[in-house]
């Protein structure tokens, strides 16, 4: 009998092309998209200023990275999705080295401009809003008969709101906890307004993500984009 064909694995599907109608990364920028991440949250681990918190944020990316060439071969995502993921791994990572009032690209603005705070923390939750978006409206056309429009514009922006309201749940909880040392994952920076920042920024990078990409994103999904 002839041998059974090799069963491709997650990765490999990853770098196909896929059957899938859409422009998703192949060959090499796939493999430079794996690649990037997995070194990206290997050095992150080495010494981070706390273990626990680095843990808590880039626990999203450990995750993430294996779903997504889990599915691949069924449910490529587009080329500007997998690029964005990246660029909000990264995000997180590096905040959960250093943790988000500490990352150091963050204090120098905050020395050079007298700010009051480390705003890289700032910039994380405005990435939790900007990067869910395009993931959200992708899965929305995809996988519902919803089109462009307003519609989709006001779910993709209620469905990142939502969930930037149920992240501060998870802070919340982690703060009961832990106690006092929750403050490292927490980064408030003494801020009695950072929960309603947080979320007014996600809800911020939603509707801009919306506004400066949706035409791009629609590009990316033949037979899903307005006329």
């Amino acid at each position: 009998m002839p041998p059974e064909p090799r069963r491709r694995g997650c990765i490999e599907d990853f770098a196909m092309r896929p059957t899938h109608p859409i422009n998703a990364p192949t060959g090499v920028e796939a493999w430079l998209l794996v690649s990037i991440t997995l070194t990206a949250l290997v050095l992150s681990g080495i010494q981070p200023v706390d273990r626990l918190t680095w843990f808590m944020e880039v626990v999203w990316v450990m995750a993430g990275l294996p779903l997504i060439l889990a599915t691949w071969r069924h449910f490529p995502l587009t080329r500007l999705l997998c690029w964005l993921l990246l660029l909000h791994a990264l995000i997180l990572v590096v905040g959960g080295h250093y943790t988000y009032s500490k990352v150091p690209i963050g204090l120098w603005f905050q020395d050079a401009f007298e700010l009051s705070r480390n705003h890289y923390d700032r910039l994380g939750h405005f990435a939790q809003g900007f990067v869910p978006a395009i993931l959200a409206r992708e899965l929305l056309l995809r996988k519902t008969p919803l089109r462009p429009g307003p519609w989709l514009f006001y779910l993709v922006a209620s469905c990142c709101l939502a969930f930037s309201a149920f992240f501060e749940f998870i802070e919340w909880w982690a703060a009961l906890l832990m106690g006092g040392d929750a403050d490292a994952y927490l980064a408030t920076q003494g801020d009695i307004w950072d929960t309603q920042w947080d979320m007014f920024l996600a809800l911020c990078g939603a509707v801009l993500a919306q506004l400066w990409l949706a035409r791009w994103h629609d590009r990316q999904l033949p037979g899903r984009a307005a006329p």
